[in-house]
């Protein structure tokens, strides 16, 4: 199989943002990996390691403004987030592709399909964040949306100062999703969701600036669902870690093309049920856009 490039584009403000590219050959048909709240390409590392589609897409994943290899202590935000994308796809000579988003990336990829509707040809949004759908902790933070708009330039100043942390750790979440598997063996079928729901930990690889944008945003509005008038494939969790899964199914109901599977998983699916979002992205990119070669021709057991 193709290995993945490392690539790096540069935004007309000067931002490196970090992405890697798997295309054998000339350009084919795209999927677009959109990582959540503060956390990085390596998100996609397994699913990019073991889907069949591989063979018959080209498969970009990037680190978002903000996050990862694409370190940036200004602004970022829905803004930036759509801009950078939009001027990488160019750069790539992408004309269209389809946008693959967990948390944070699925609402991300709603505001690009409603700004850049020529460019998206589909959309699967895995545990998108409608604010009137948040539970626990992500509804406690939309309530302080006014004090967190107010924090945010100041702490985009402080960094702008210098006054910003000169190490921040790299975060391998394709390793820390094997541990967390582990540990969930360990634990009859407990997930540790007090290291993928803690602040703490977030910040240890993440600037402060960027996790209070990243809360900013996962918990801004949506924009009109009927405006998206692609397919959609949504992918959501039984549990309510962060969200109420019924009313968020109720709230995806305007969208004009929506197919929606559950999953048993309290929020982090790409962790809790890989195969089960892989196998369901493959089966509906295929029927969408074409079946992509069969598990036999691809060597998959």
């Amino acid at each position: 199989m193709t290995a993945e490039v490392q690539r790096s584009f540069v935004a007309d403000d000067g931002a490196a943002i970090a992405y890697r590219l798997r295309r054998p050959g000339a350009p084919r048909r795209t999927l677009v990996l959109l990582h959540g709240l503060a956390s990085n390409l390596t998100r996609w590392s397994e699913f990019v390691a073991t889907t069949r589609l591989a063979e018959s897409w080209d498969i970009l994943r990037l680190d978002l403004r903000g996050h990862g290899g694409s370190l940036w202590r200004g602004r970022i935000g829905i803004d930036a987030w759509c801009a950078d994308l939009a001027g990488l796809l160019q750069t790539e000579g992408v004309p269209q592709a389809v946008l693959v988003g967990h948390c944070l990336g699925a609402n991300a990829a709603m505001h690009f399909a409603h700004r850049s509707p020529g460019t998206v040809a589909g959309l699967v949004l895995i545990e998108p964040m409608f604010r009137q759908a948040l539970r626990g902790p992500l509804a406690r933070v939309a309530a302080l949306r006014p004090l967190l708009a107010v924090l945010a330039p100041v702490l985009r100043g402080m960094a702008a100062l210098g006054l910003h942390r000169r190490h921040l750790e790299q975060l391998d979440l394709a390793a820390l999703d094997r541990e967390a598997r582990a540990a969930m063996l360990r634990a009859g079928g407990t997930f540790p969701e007090q290291r993928y729901a803690s602040p703490w930990q977030d910040l240890r690889s993440l600037p402060v600036s960027a996790y209070c944008q990243d809360l900013l945003a996962v918990t801004a509005p949506l924009p009109a669902l009927p405006m998206l008038q692609v397919p959609v494939l949504a992918i959501l969790s039984t549990g309510a870690a962060f969200s109420d899964p019924q009313l968020t199914a109720h709230l995806l109901s305007p969208l004009p093309d929506c197919r929606t599977v559950r999953f048993e998983a309290r929020h982090w699916i790409p962790t809790e049920q890989p195969e089960a979002m892989r196998d369901a992205i493959e089966a509906w990119c295929g029927g969408r856009f074409g079946q992509p070669a069969s598990p036999m021709q691809q060597g998959r057991p």
